[in-house]
């Protein structure tokens, strides 16, 4: 089952439980799947890969969004963009821990045969990819800058 027919899918039960955070989240999801296959033509599919980014993308537009609402202390729409970001988070594969993090990149920097901060660039183009989903690429540079600095 695909993370489309997923969302679809709970978003239909979330109608019925009249859960109303998990169906605003939802709706965007699906509004967003369908935005992006529809800019890639008619009868265009989305990969598991572009659905993840999509999922990853609003849950950081949410936490963004919470972050502004909480310094305009608005804790009625901070407390809102939490829970949905929050019931998106769920779709997404777990994150990887700080340990984990740094072994997946000390083995990128050796692969790549990176030795400073100059060859940061090269570390994080492979990075990014290879751990999308996984971490985020705040982490990651940071990370990078860590092992290589």
């Amino acid at each position: 089952m695909s993370l489309t027919e997923k969302i679809a899918a709970d978003l239909i039960s979330a109608m019925k439980s009249k859960e109303t955070v998990a169906l605003e989240a939802l709706r965007a999801a699906k509004t967003a799947f369908l935005l992006a296959k529809s800019e890639k033509g008619p009868d265009a599919v989305l990969t598991a890969e572009e659905e993840l980014k999509i999922i990853q993308r609003l849950v950081k537009q949410r936490r963004e969004s919470a972050e502004i609402y909480r310094e305009q202390n608005r804790p009625d729409l901070y407390e809102r963009e939490v829970a949905e970001a929050d019931v998106l988070e769920k779709y997404l594969p777990a994150k990887m821990s700080d340990e984990e993090l740094t072994t997946a990149v000390r083995a990128i920097i050796e692969r790549t045969g990176a030795k400073s901060l100059a060859d940061m660039g090269k570390v994080m183009g492979i990075a990014v990819k290879e751990l999308a989903g996984k971490a985020d690429g705040k982490d990651i540079s940071a990370k990078v800058k860590q092992l290589l600095g």
